[in-house]
């Protein structure tokens, strides 16, 4: 049943990507110990109709194709932004047929690690002992098998993946990724700024101007408030099952810090102000629910010819938020 979902899923995605293009951010949960030290997760951009030769060059689709993921990453060969296949990236496998309905961790590890030397061996190659090698190369592929992924698709043109990938292809992909001031959001920010310019912008009070994934979101959220223009819509791809323990909700830096005892008490302690301030600019500014309306493909919406999807649901499913909506 779990396969048959998943297949359905990736088949319209692939539907979708033929009928017409798409740029959809990911918002996705944090996970592990690293998620318990920082809520706010990870971002990255989904393109339906670009896809890549490598993960470090991008190029049109062709027919049968479902697009890449492509995000900023700290430390992997020295790269500012890597690409993949969909279905690699969230499952690291090749086809819909080859998801394993439950997940633990020494299976997801050797589908990535097949996966990587099938794939990317060049860009992460074996140790000296010809062994798979520690780092963050991890996150390239499988995603969903750490954690559940919030999509926000907005439509783009074809001429505008052609700059994308002109532009994109012509920079320099050295790493430059900082913490406060170039992070994995600064990058989605950026992408998702030149498909729908002045959409995504910090947040310098809820975040203190650093950005965070969950700020992409909400800003593209209030933006189709304010656009009628822009139909966005909503999504969620759940973490598979399995032994592997569930993803965290994600939050923003105010939001982080007010709802963590490790942070939220002791800041208390030494300044109680602050933490009232924190709370009056997360009440204010931060609050902001991501699973709200948040829905399957609706099929109806795959399998129209262009420009003929349904209205009511958006080419992803149950939300819409071109109308203003508030958060519980």
């Amino acid at each position: 049943m779990i396969r048959k979902q998943l297949c359905i899923l990736l088949f319209l995605l692939a539907a979708i990507a033929l009928a017409r293009a798409d740029a959809v951010y990911l918002l996705e949960e944090p996970y592990g110990r690293m998620g318990a030290f920082d809520p706010t997760g990870h971002s990255a951009v989904y393109l339906t109709r670009v896809c890549a030769s490598s993960p470090t060059r991008l190029r049109r689709c062709q027919k049968d194709e479902a697009g890449v993921v492509i995000s900023r990453y700290h430390r992997i060969a020295g790269r500012d932004w890597l690409a993949m296949p969909l279905v690699g990236y969230l499952y690291a496998v090749d086809g819909v047929g080859d998801i394993p309905e439950l997940a633990d961790v020494q299976s997801v590890w050797q589908l990535r690690d097949s996966y990587r030397r099938k794939h990317f061996l060049a860009l992460v190659p074996n140790d000296a002992e010809g062994n798979s090698p520690p780092g963050d190369w991890t996150q390239l592929v499988g995603s969903v098998y750490d954690r559940k992924i919030y999509g926000f698709q907005i439509e783009t043109t074809a001429k505008q993946d052609d700059v994308f990938i002109r532009r994109y292809n012509a920079r320099k992909n050295k790493t430059q990724y900082s913490l406060f001031f170039a992070n994995c959001a600064d990058f989605a920010r950026n992408v998702m700024n030149f498909y729908a310019p002045h959409s995504v912008h910090r947040n310098y009070f809820a975040d203190a101007g650093v950005t965070s994934p969950k700020q992409v979101a909400k800003s593209l959220a209030h933006y189709a408030q304010r656009h009628q223009g822009l139909e966005l819509s909503s999504f969620e791809i759940s973490q598979v099952p399995g032994s592997i323990p569930r993803s965290r909700r994600v939050d923003d830096v105010a939001e982080g810090l007010l709802k963590s005892k490790k942070y939220s008490v002791p800041l208390t302690i030494l300044s109680p102000p602050v933490t009232g301030g924190l709370a009056l600019l997360y009440l204010a500014e931060g609050r902001f629910n991501p699973a709200k309306g948040a829905g399957v493909f609706d099929i109806n919406s795959a399998t129209h010819p262009e420009g003929e999807a349904s209205e009511q649901s958006g080419i992803y499913g149950a939300h819409n938020f071109s109308r203003p909506t508030r958060s519980p």
